[in-house]
């Protein structure tokens, strides 16, 4: 199966652990990513809150890219994918004449998750799996910008998104109910604003510690990034020892699939998964 894929900035540079388990997945899914040629940044969060105009008009040439390749685009930044559905909208709405692009919207733009987590290609991961992760205690946690607004991204279940916990329970770890599966962890504050990233993130600490779960199962790179980078300080500031890991979801897959990389994507987190997968028998 051929798709087009957009990585968007950050997957090249910080995380490229996301990236790398991306591609191997990808491969052991027979799932070929082509990626869309001379693609260019989607602004993010930075240029809708500068430039209506630009926000708009940089993934908005990207959609316009990857139409004239025909193919569906697969996205696996929340974010990226939040401003390439605004794009879309707007290239399918009124404000196309002033984006002065031609878009037919012929193509879907898919967030990577959702991707994934077609029956057909879940009944592909059941059918392949080496290792179930049984005893795995987890969280899903998806971050508010791959599902809000639904206008824009077409969610069927913003409030309560359900693929990964679904996907986590094929591979055959627990996913345990929370109610803060889209709350917002602060993304882009982590460098202007690290009190807000402090608040935001302590609160999903303590609820994940609440439910049950001994690591997040995550989907968006910033999303890693703050609950990841931020535990050791939060955890000094506060005077209480957390240790939660924060998993990519493609990780997962590759760890219970059998890929060889899983422990090379693994060692660039900042808060080692290794301890407790090594006490589940599962590395």
């Amino acid at each position: 199966m051929k798709v087009s894929y957009y990585p968007g900035c950050s997957l090249e540079h910080s995380a490229r652990d996301y990236e790398e388990s991306i591609e191997a997945v990808a491969g052991l899914l027979d799932v070929q990513l082509e990626e869309i040629p001379d693609w260019n940044c989607c602004g993010a969060t930075a240029a809708h809150s500068l430039n209506k105009y630009l926000s708009l008009a940089l993934p908005a040439r990207n959609l316009v890219h990857a139409e004239g390749i025909g193919q569906d685009v697969v996205v696996p930044c929340a974010l990226c994918f939040n401003r390439l559905k605004a794009a879309e909208h707007a290239l399918l709405g009124p404000e196309q004449a002033s984006l002065g692009m031609d878009y037919q919207g012929t193509i879907r733009v898919w967030d990577l998750l959702d991707f994934l987590t077609q029956e057909a290609i879940l009944d592909q991961i059941r059918d392949r799996i080496a290792k179930p992760l049984k005893g795995l205690q987890t969280v899903c946690y998806y971050g508010c910008m791959v599902a809000r607004p639904p206008k824009i991204t077409s969610s069927r279940n913003c409030e309560n998104p359900t693929n990964m916990d679904r996907l986590v329970k094929t591979l055959g770890a627990d996913p345990y109910p929370w109610s803060y599966k889209t709350d917002c962890c602060g993304a882009g504050f982590t460098i202007s604003r690290p009190d807000i990233i402090d608040t935001l993130v302590k609160r999903l600490y303590d609820r994940a510690l609440e439910a049950g779960a001994e690591c997040f199962v995550v989907s968006c790179q910033m999303c890693q990034a703050n609950l990841d980078i931020s535990q050791e300080r939060i955890a000094r500031n506060t005077g209480q020892n957390y240790y939660l890991p924060v998993l990519y979801f493609t990780e997962l897959i590759g760890l219970a699939l059998g890929h060889p990389d899983v422990q090379t994507w693994l060692s660039r987190h900042f808060v080692d998964p290794l301890p407790l997968l090594q006490d589940k028998g599962l590395i």
